[in-house]
């Protein structure tokens, strides 16, 4: 059983009294001992009994007014304790009730909850309710953010024990800026800035849409109730103030003996809603002057000199703001303004027309000349500024009175980053736009390139060499190759060129073609290959990747040698890049996992800052006319990314600060797991069919030229062609009772589809083989078609191709 306090002290201090008795007896001896007389050593031990006897009563009468010296709580104290204007406060008790909150708190999530049961989202919840946890186990803990349950706006919590058993917790909900900036500039009213704002003759508050309260300065406070110190928060804003027939201000407690205002309403919405939609759900910054302060006093010339004080407020407000005169002439202006009109060095210029374009002069004139001589009232415009033409801006425009020479207060949000990201997502729009229709023409030219390569094999075929004609098809041939190499670069930027991926190891490829390399960048450049340790495995077209090298490698070779410089040193690494790594990077692009990169970097000037975003567009080419088709690099962009993997390019800066040289970067995802039975055969290009028993095959085809060479190569082979002209024909010719042992069709037709007439004719004949046709990617095909036992060959094909393709699926259809 344990000890109640009393008998622990009580335990605690007996050694004590036992010591202080034997001390008295001795004393008591000592007196015996040198005087003799009884009388007197018995009355000197009375005395000291009667002493020790009321010490003993004493001590144990202090417990008792120790136990009841503390009186209940006075929560009265404690909510005037915790009033802030930037945090919300609330304290609970152990069975999880709302004991007291502050306004704040009661504003932002009522009383009928208490923490960590609010209305903030799923996660959020789980997450407080973890904080609570914590805090009555360690006695503190925190949060860095919760978010409310429709996403508006988002805080981050503390919650603390408190109390003389540590019954309360003590709960801090601090809004976070971004989401909330209204409680920023709360905090900063209500603060300092509002004490100066007082000084000044500005009393301001900030008011909630639905017209209470939600801070307000210590100047305003005073003057609305008499103490500087009043909590406002929740109290209608109208109810404090009153006007008179001239729709004079003057604040409620003061009366019309009072000092008039006058009343500078801004509203604290988006500045990027330029239709204002969201106006109505903001709150809004009320502030109240006195006739005294103004902007500005006239002088001979006609200008404003803007006061000190005013000055400091609109140069504080996180808007651009600037005021003009009653004649439209600007006055001064906040540096948010000047930077949104790119102005920070040159400063304002006269009137705020200069800075529009043409167009636009007179109209902005006549809205700031309006808003000067009429009625005191506020309206947005758009325009467009010189230093921007091309984009739109929101100016807001507001008529103010009772400010001397100061007329119209324009506002202008900086709108540089939001206009960066618009080009951004413009440009990647452009680019997935051009990407399409470089597929679609690809496509098309692909056809176009099989009837004609077809048609050169089956001349050759009457033709020798040393006939007149044969040089002159061969040529022919070799220049339909050469544009089929054309639109395979068209397909690898639209990433839907066929790919053979294998599991690979990056150095093994730049390995297999560091000879050509070596002999593409000449003597005069050198050239060094660094590997990493470790790197792990890649999936990937090698042939695809060896091409990427040597791009990389021509366009470095060629930005060397132009930049005439000194140090002329092309260099390739392998490096080992961890998901810790990538994760350390912060990129917004690049996914954390593990990855093998290759870089690729150059002595060659660097690329200039103007041209950096552009290098990955089709046909984009700073070369001479003649000496560059611009797809060079958009093709080697296509295969990294139609691989999974990403590619960067950036500047390195020399000593001097400016850019030495280029790299590019190629991050490839390291593969984890078993090579695919597919990815060890071998091409079937390179390997020769036995196949030699003909057979009846269905040929569908839209394209006359490709059906007619398909069908004459075909049929040269040995195999029975029937030719149909579309799906449906092809349909009909299995459907009718023929019988086939292989069906080669293109994909993409008219009417009915090659996949969709698959799909038909396997309910009719389940185990006939499919080898379609198609110029698009194979992967991308397999992707959108799911049916078994289908083959695939890429446009443009030559007569052997397609005979021995055929061959090839014949005889795994026959094993």
């Amino acid at each position: 059983m344990s000890e109640t306090p009393s008998a622990s002290r009580a335990v605690a201090l007996s050694p004590f009294w036992a010591g202080l008795a034997l001390a008295l007896v001795a004393s008591i001896a000592a007196v015996w001992f040198l005087s003799g007389l009884p009388l007197l050593t018995v009355a000197y031990a009375g005395g000291l009994a009667t002493l020790l006897a009321l010490g003993i009563a004493l001590q144990r009468m202090r417990p008792a007014a120790a136990q009841d010296g503390l009186a209940p709580p006075d929560w009265s104290v404690t909510v005037a304790a915790i009033e802030r204007p930037d945090m919300a406060v609330a304290i609970t008790d152990r069975a999880n009730r709302l004991v007291c909150a502050s306004a704040l708190f009661a504003d932002q999530f009522g009383v009928a909850k208490a923490p960590p049961n609010l209305q903030v989202d799923g996660p959020s919840l789980e997450a407080l309710t973890r904080l609570a946890r914590e805090a009555w186990r360690d006695g503190t803990a925190t949060l860095d953010k919760a978010t409310a349950a429709d996403g508006a706006r988002s805080w981050q919590v503390g919650a603390e024990r408190a109390g003389r058993g540590d019954d309360y917790l003590v709960w801090r909900f601090r809004s976070l800026a971004a989401e909330d900036t209204a409680g920023t500039y709360a905090a900063q009213i209500a603060g300092d800035f509002g004490m100066m704002l007082s000084r000044a003759g500005v009393e301001a508050a900030l008011v909630a849409p639905d017209g209470t309260i939600r801070a307000a300065g210590p100047g305003f406070a005073e003057r609305a109730t008499g103490d500087a110190k009043a909590t406002l928060a929740g109290q209608e804003f109208v109810s404090l103030l009153r006007t008179d027939e001239k729709d004079r201000i003057f604040f409620a407690r003061e009366g019309k003996d009072g000092t008039p205002h006058q009343l500078l309403h801004v509203p604290l919405n988006d500045p990027h809603d330029t239709a204002g939609a969201g106006a109505d759900q903001a709150p809004s910054l009320m502030l109240l002057m006195e006739p005294g302060v103004a902007i500005g006093a006239s002088d001979e010339g006609g200008t404003g000199n803007a006061t000190p004080q005013l000055e400091a407020l609109i140069g504080a407000l996180p808007l651009g703001l600037a005021m003009t005169d009653r004649d439209g002439r600007f006055l001064f202006a906040n540096p948010p303004f000047l930077r949104a009109i790119g102005r920070e060095e040159q400063g304002l210029p006269q009137y705020p027309s200069d800075l529009a374009v043409k167009d636009d002069k007179g109209a902005l004139a006549d809205a700031v000349r309006r808003h000067a001589k009429g009625p005191s009232n506020s309206g947005d415009m758009a325009v467009r500024l010189k230093i921007a033409p091309e984009e739109p801006v929101s100016l807001g425009l507001a008529g103010v009175r009772g400010l001397g020479d100061a007329a119209v207060l324009l506002s202008l949000a900086d709108s540089s980053e939001e206009t960066k990201l618009k080009r951004q997502v413009a440009q990647a729009t452009k680019m997935q736009a051009v990407g399409q229709l470089a597929g679609g023409v690809a496509h098309d030219f692909n056809n176009v390139l099989t009837a004609i390569i077809g048609y050169c094999d089956l001349m050759l075929l009457r033709h020798t060499p040393g006939d007149s004609d044969y040089d002159d098809i061969q040529q022919i041939l070799a220049n339909s190759n050469r544009a089929a190499s054309l639109t395979r670069q068209l397909l690898a930027f639209s990433r839907q060129q066929t790919l053979r991926p294998e599991v690979l190891q990056l150095p093994d490829v730049v390995s297999e073609v560091s000879q050509l390399l070596k002999r593409l960048v000449g003597e005069k450049i050198e050239f060094s290959v660094r590997h990493d340790r470790d790197l792990g495995p890649v999936r990937a077209d090698p042939r695809q990747l060896e091409q990427v090298i040597i791009n990389l490698a021509v366009n470095a070779r060629d930005a060397i040698l132009a930049s005439g410089a000194m140090k002329r040193r092309l260099t390739m690494a392998t490096r080992r890049v961890a998901a810790r790594d990538v994760r350390a990077m912060g990129s917004d692009i690049l996914p954390v996992g593990d990855y093998t990169a290759l870089i690729v970097q150059d002595t060659g000037g660097g690329i200039p800052d103007e041209v950096l975003p552009k290098i990955f567009e089709p046909f984009f080419t700073t070369k001479e006319q003649g000496k560059g088709t611009g797809l060079g690099l958009s093709t080697v962009y296509g295969i990294i990314k139609q691989s999974g993997g990403f590619i960067f390019a950036d500047n390195i800066a020399g000593a001097d600060g400016q850019p030495a040289g280029a790299r590019f970067t190629i991050y490839l995802p390291v593969h984890n797991g078993v090579v695919p039975e597919s990815e060890r055969q071998d091409d079937s290009s390179e390997a020769p069919s036995n196949w030699s028993g003909g057979g009846r095959v269905l040929l569908v085809e839209d394209e006359d030229m490709v059906r007619a060479v398909a069908e004459r190569a075909l049929t040269r082979a040995g195999y029975t062609v029937t030719a149909a002209d579309d799906g449906e024909t092809g349909l009909a010719a299995i459907a009718n009772g023929g019988e086939f042992d292989l069906v080669v069709s293109d994909v993409v037709m008219p009417g009915m589809d090659g996949p969709a007439m698959a799909r038909a004719i396997r309910n009719v004949a389940p185990e006939l083989p499919f080898l379609f046709m198609s110029g698009y990617a194979e992967e991308q095909l397999r992707n959108d078609i799911d049916i078994d036992n289908m083959h695939f060959i890429a446009k443009p094909f030559s007569v052997q191709q397609i005979s021995q393709k055929v061959g090839e699926v014949m005889e795994k259809a026959k094993a």
